[in-house]
C-alpha cells in the first residue's frame, strides 16, 4: 500500500467509542496488517465547554483508548499509538492527521436515525471535505481484504488522478477492479417522447454507448493501471442509483470516488451524485479529495 509513491506508514481512525467506530478499526486493523503500516487513534473532545468539563472528558477518553491500543497491539498485531485533541471535531480530525502524517483516515459508517453526532449526517462528508488525504467510510462489515472494488470516473482530469491516487493506495490490492463511467444520452427526452421510432431509438441508444465505451478506453489508457474491468452505463435520471446498482451488479463491496475543489471543500468529483452515494451506499466508499491528486 503507498501513498504519492511511497509506502503508506500511517492510518489514522477517529473514533467515539461507538460500534460504528468499531467497524471503522477493525477495517483499519485489517488494512494496516496488510500493508505493514500502524494506526493512529484519535479522540476529539469538543473543547466548546467548561474546562473542568473538558478535562474530565480528556481524561475518560484517554483510558479508553490506552485500552484499546493495548488490544490492537496485542491481539492484532499491529503497532498503534492515541492521543486525545481538544477542538472542533473537524479540525481535531484534520489537524491531527496531518501531524501524524497520515496516509489515509478511516471513519465509520452514517448512523441510520435522526440524532446526529460526529460521524453522521453532513459532519461526516464536512470530514471528507475537510480532509487532505483519502478517506475511508467503512460501512460493510469489515471481515477480510476487498475482493471487489468498482471505480465511479467521469474522464475528467481530476477523475483521472484520482483513480491513479487509488491505485497507489493500494487498499489491500482489490483482487477485481471495475472502471464505472456514467453517461448521458444526448436528446433522451427525444427518445422518451416518442419522436424517433422504435428500431431509429434502439440503434441511437447502441451508438451512444458504443461511444461512451470508446470515451472510457481511451480515458484508462492515459492511467497506470488501475481496472481490469471497464462498465458504462446510461445515467442521465440519477448517476447515483446507476453507481449504486452496478455495484450492487458486480457485487462490489468498495466505491471509489473523488473531490473538487483545491483542499477538498468543494463539490465531490461527481458533485450531489457522490453526496447520495455517501449517504446511501451499504459497502465502503473511499474518497479521494483534489489535494491528494493536484
Amino acid at each position: 500500500m503507498q501513498q504519492n509513491g511511497r509506502r503508506m506508514k500511517t492510518i489514522l481512525v477517529p473514533t467515539d467509542f461507538s460500534e460504528r467506530s468499531d467497524r471503522a478499526i477493525r477495517r483499519a486493523v485489517l488494512l494496516a496488517r496488510q500493508a505493514g503500516a500502524a494506526l493512529a487513534l484519535v479522540h476529539v473532545v469538543d473543547d466548546d465547554r467548561p474546562d473542568p468539563l473538558v478535562a474530565a472528558s480528556c481524561d475518560a477518553a484517554g483510558a479508553l483508548l490506552d485500552d484499546q491500543v493495548r488490544t490492537i497491539r496485542e491481539a492484532d498485531g499491529v503497532d498503534c499509538t492515541a492521543r486525545v485533541v481538544a477542538a472542533a471535531p473537524i479540525t481535531g480530525i484534520a489537524r491531527t492527521a496531518e501531524e501524524a502524517s497520515a496516509g489515509l483516515i478511516v471513519i465509520g459508517p452514517h448512523r441510520r436515525a435522526i440524532l446526529k453526532d460526529v460521524f453522521t449526517g453532513t459532519t461526516a462528508e464536512r470530514t471528507i471535505r475537510a480532509a487532505r488525504v483519502p478517506v475511508l467510510m467503512a460501512n460493510g462489515i469489515p471481515t477480510a481484504g476487498y475482493a471487489q472494488a468498482l471505480v465511479a470516473v467521469d474522464l475528467s482530469d481530476r477523475s483521472a488522478a484520482a483513480a491513479a491516487a487509488f491505485s497507489a493506495l493500494g487498499l489491500g490490492e482489490a483482487r477485481r477492479t471495475a472502471a464505472l463511467y456514467v453517461y448521458d444520452v444526448p436528446g433522451s427526452g427525444l427518445i422518451a417522447g416518442a419522436s424517433m421510432s422504435a428500431a431509429r431509438s434502439r440503434e441511437y441508444l447502441r451508438e451512444e454507448e458504443a461511444r461512451a465505451k470508446a470515451a472510457l478506453n481511451d480515458f484508462m489508457r492515459r492511467l497506470p493501471p488501475v481496472a481490469n474491468e471497464l462498465m458504462v452505463r446510461p445515467g442521465a435520471s440519477s448517476p447515483a442509483r446507476v453507481i449504486l446498482e452496478a455495484a450492487n451488479e458486480i457485487a462490489a463491496d468498495l466505491l471509489v470516488l473523488g473531490t473538487h475543489g483545491r483542499t477538498g471543500a468543494g463539490r465531490l468529483l461527481l458533485g450531489s451524485v457522490a453526496d447520495e452515494v455517501l449517504r446511501a451506499a451499504d459497502r465502503d466508499v473511499l474518497v479521494v479529495p483534489s489535494a491528494v491528486v493536484a
